[in-house]
């Protein structure tokens, strides 16, 4: 199968109206060599991704934009993933809720008053069902006993900015999972926990969110507020130590929580995505810069060395 075909960049002029047809064609050719293909590789460890502001997608001034370019090299030595969950902040839902898409994931612009060449980027990534499927069920069988399957919903800015930057190819099957933010952490903490056995499955799971994420406090200045960098510092260390625990009760133990998080969609992603590390295990730092004074980058990888039962 023809399927090296569609490993160009994207936005670029190869993607042409007439090449819709052709890419449809090989999406669903990709869909059918991961149900088939014997060799799966295990994805050995889960991600946080701090993915800032909407213009990390253009700002080529952002420290982030070169880690994220280097994530696949650097961090899954090229190992390419069978199918990619993502656990976007920018997805709220008051029951899990995971997105089934047969053919290409629309790219949804959920985000006003940016430039107009950001409306225009498109990451065409294919949908899989069949991971859709495989989320619900080990949600359920895990004691989540209501679990939505939405067949139209595309991919928001939380998995498509990231995901354009680290596998610009747009030829892994993509699934994005939903956060309930009338729920705590360790809600969250134990949704990861459920995900993990995909992971023997070849699927890697990426938390989307921001390690601080207070809107109002945005500002052109170059030094870091004081209450951000204590957070980002408290966070750091909790997860660098394997304090599970703290973070999942981080609005009651860390400092400043809740002006970090005056809401907390953009944290619990960071939750889901311990949770299918398992227990005990400790976190890596991988990247860290600052924006707009108050916006952590800060990204994590949790390698699965203990696993839970």
């Amino acid at each position: 199968m023809g399927i090296c075909k569609t490993s160009y960049p994207i936005n670029s002029p190869l993607y042409e109206e007439d090449f819709d047809s052709k890419l449809d064609i090989e999406i669903e050719e990709i869909r059918v060599l991961n149900m088939s293909c014997p060799a799966i590789l295990p994805v050995k460890e889960t991600f946080f991704i701090s993915h800032g502001s909407p213009t990390l997608s253009i700002d080529e001034s952002l420290p982030a934009r070169n880690f994220l370019k280097s994530f696949k090299q650097k961090f899954l030595m090229n190992q390419k993933p069978n199918s990619i969950l993502v656990i976007s902040a920018h997805w709220e839902t008051s029951e899990p809720t995971v997105n089934s898409i047969r053919g290409r994931n629309d790219t949804i612009h959920d985000f006003y008053g940016f430039p107009k060449s950001m409306y225009q980027l498109k990451y065409p990534a294919p949908g899989s069902p069949e991971l859709a499927k495989r989320v619900k069920d080990v949600l359920m069988a895990s004691g989540f006993p209501i679990v939505h399957e939405d067949k139209k919903r595309g991919l928001d800015h939380g998995a498509w900015v990231p995901l354009m930057l680290m596998y610009p190819e747009a030829d892994i099957p993509v699934c994005q999972l939903s956060v309930q933010p009338n729920r705590d952490g360790t809600y969250h903490y134990n949704l990861g926990k459920a995900l993990a056995s995909l992971k023997d499955e070849g699927v890697l799971i990426i938390g989307s969110g921001s390690a601080t994420h207070n809107l109002r406090a945005l500002g052109p200045s170059k030094n870091v507020s004081s209450w951000a960098l204590e957070f980002d510092n408290w966070l750091k260390d909790a997860l660098l130590s394997g304090r599970h625990q703290d973070v999942n009760n981080y609005d009651m133990k860390a400092p400043h929580a809740k002006v970090a998080h005056p809401w907390p969609e953009h944290i619990y992603p960071l939750h889901v995505a311990l949770g299918a590390a398992g227990e005990g295990v400790n976190g890596e730092l991988i990247h860290h810069s600052w924006d707009l004074g108050a916006l952590s980058y800060a990204s994590y990888r949790f390698p699965s060395l203990n696993r839970s039962s």
